[in-house]
């Protein structure tokens, strides 16, 4: 497989913006019974990430594992924790009392017949005063690659795996 930090991108959405990435994290899911979100496993290149995915209940499943959603809504609560700390730090500000809640939700897409994600998240930033964490939290969200994700659409190249000799993708 190809190292996808210095792969050249095989199809990018109109108006994504390249660079040169600092880290590429590589997944690969793969379905049991019915497709990798109900009943899959999810496993990252490095070993770090090995998880079976499972249907919540919600969507009638057992709730037994994570899913997509809870997934996605760690990445961008993480990630604009981080922002945050680092925002927080330069203005000498400690960022410990600093909590990130991320939310996903998957629905109906009225444009197609697929479907949407929308995230909403709160951060609670006790005793600074409200003025200063808008002001600070407008500056972390600028930087936040998931932020930014999640507001804009996601670049991305989307395309089959070159076939491979033995007849397997």
């Amino acid at each position: 497989m190809n190292d996808p930090a210095t792969a050249p991108p095989r199809d990018v959405l109109p108006g994504a913006r390249r660079s040169t990435p600092f880290y590429a994290a590589r997944v690969v899911v793969s379905g049991a019974l019915a497709h990798g979100r109900a009943s899959g496993s999810a496993r990252s290149s490095d070993g770090g990430l090995a998880l079976e995915l499972r249907l919540p209940s919600e969507l009638g499943g057992d709730a037994s594992g994570p899913n997509p959603e809870q997934l996605a809504a760690a990445a961008l609560a993480a990630s604009l924790h981080a922002e945050l700390a680092l925002v927080a730090r330069q203005h000498m500000l400690d960022p410990v009392p600093i909590t990130v809640e991320a939310t996903v939700t998957v629905g109906p897409d009225p444009s197609d017949d697929g479907y949407l994600l929308r995230a909403e998240v709160e951060v609670t930033w006790p005793g600074i005063p409200r003025v200063t964490a808008d002001r600070l939290l407008a500056r972390a969200v600028a930087r936040c690659p998931y932020a930014k994700t999640a507001g804009g659409g996601v670049p991305a190249a989307v395309a089959l795996a070159p076939e491979q000799r033995d007849g397997q993708a």
